[in-house]
């Protein structure tokens, strides 16, 4: 009788490459740039919200909303995705001054779902 002995060879190999600190091919969509940013404080109340992500990202699930402080949805429509693929955008109400938090989640061309929020502040205008 014949026993089976698995050949490993993927994992003496992944680990080298861990070691070696060679990339190991992983794509999520992380924001790259915002505005207004996170943190930012801003005399003028921003018309819109836009991210910008460092991989192209899936229209169809793609989530924007900028919240007021008392959880209410601050956003005019739907959030859109820019011809490259790489920007998210959505038009906001006539924030007054107050903090804000923006929620965003979204799914890179490759399935990979990644999402977040960060706050910024309006300090005038409204």
């Amino acid at each position: 009788m014949k026993t089976f002995k698995p050949l490993i060879f993927g994992a003496p190999l992944l680990l080298a490459a861990i070691v070696a600190g060679m990339p190991i091919a992983s794509a999520h969509s992380f924001p790259q740039e915002e505005t207004p940013s996170a943190g930012q404080r801003v005399s003028a109340p921003p018309s819109e919200v836009t991210i910008k992500f460092d991989a192209p990202i899936e229209k169809i699930f793609a989530k924007l909303e900028v919240l007021g402080a008392d959880g209410k949805p601050e956003t005019i429509g739907s959030p859109e995705v820019g011809s490259s693929a790489l920007t998210l955008s959505v038009k906001v109400a006539a924030l007054k001054p107050g903090d804000y938090t923006v929620k965003w989640g979204v799914v890179c061309i490759d399935s990979h779902h990644t999402e977040g929020s960060y706050v910024f502040t309006v300090v005038g205008g409204g």
